[in-house]
């Protein structure tokens, strides 16, 4: 590495409220000479409500990273300090600038962080279901297909988990939960930091139906799921025992259906379950 080479400051910028940044966000912001930006026209109206003059930007986005990050690497490697931001809160997790931040330590080039507003950290902050052990998905497949089999891959584990939900997949999304896990309570965190933000925790089919209700489906959803484990430790009833009792009242795939909400299993092994009892 030269002696001449600049730094990549990894910044975080709000998520809605302009207030939450950081004094060391906008010296860096102020000083540097190129700014990566997911989105430069969001950046530029960032820069204008701070007060900051722009400097060079480049979009950095999905699309074009690699010829991009070729510019970026060339201003760092030419001695020019660069910013690397997301269109709000902290970058990487779902953002572009993974292959960026490591083509930087392939090449040496030091990286810094600036800390501040994250969707991850904020939502846990104010969550009141047990994530020590959390799991983050990111955002969840866009076709509902695939987004229902990721949903029962990662509701099979017993940690709890978090994802992001774009508004206009949210209602699907909670539907999906609350079919695969009836019993599962859900935490959702709306519009964070922002005039409208939400902050509610109950089963899916509860909270579809109080969302529907308070019509709060607009904005970027950030979702905490609990894990297995919790709701397993309240009852020790085992599954045989159980289904004996359901099978007494109901058809095999209703009883399937009740005891996996109950159990927390897929329904497919109750229903086997269920017929043997039956038979």
């Amino acid at each position: 590495m030269s002696a001449e080479t600049g730094v990549l400051y990894v910044v975080a910028t709000p998520i809605g409220n302009l207030e939450d940044i950081s004094r060391r966000a906008v010296n860096v912001l102020s000083s540097v000479a190129l700014i990566a930006a997911e989105d430069t026209r969001r950046t530029l109206s960032l820069l204008a409500a701070l007060g900051v003059t722009a400097p060079r930007l480049q979009a950095l986005h999905e699309h074009n990273e690699a010829a991009a990050g070729d510019t970026v690497i060339g201003a760092l490697q030419g001695g020019d300090q660069v910013a690397l931001v997301s269109d709000a809160g902290t970058p990487l997790l779902s953002d572009p600038g993974f292959t960026l931040i490591r083509r930087c330590y392939d090449l040496d080039i030091p990286v810094r962080p600036v800390p501040g507003a994250s969707a991850v950290t904020c939502a846990l902050s104010v969550c009141p279901l047990p994530a020590t052990d959390l799991q983050i998905a990111g955002f969840l497949p866009a076709r509902s297909g695939a987004r229902k089999a990721r949903l029962q891959e990662l509701l099979e584990g017993d940690r709890p988990f978090l994802f992001f939900e774009a508004p206009h997949r949210a209602r699907s999304t909670l539907t999906s939960l609350a079919e695969l896990e009836p019993a599962r309570r859900v935490f959702v965190a709306r519009e964070m930091t922002k005039h409208f933000e939400t902050y509610l925790c109950d089963t899916g089919a509860a909270l579809i139906e109080q969302m529907d209700a308070a019509g709060q489906w607009r904005g970027e959803f950030v979702c905490v799921v609990e894990g297995r484990a919790r709701q397993e430790r309240h009852g020790s009833v085992d599954a045989e025992t159980l289904m004996r009792v359901l099978c007494a009242e109901l058809a095999p795939a209703q009883a399937a259906r009740l005891g996996a909400g109950l159990l927390k299993v897929r329904k497919s092994e109750l229903y086997e379950l269920a017929l043997r009892i039956r038979a």
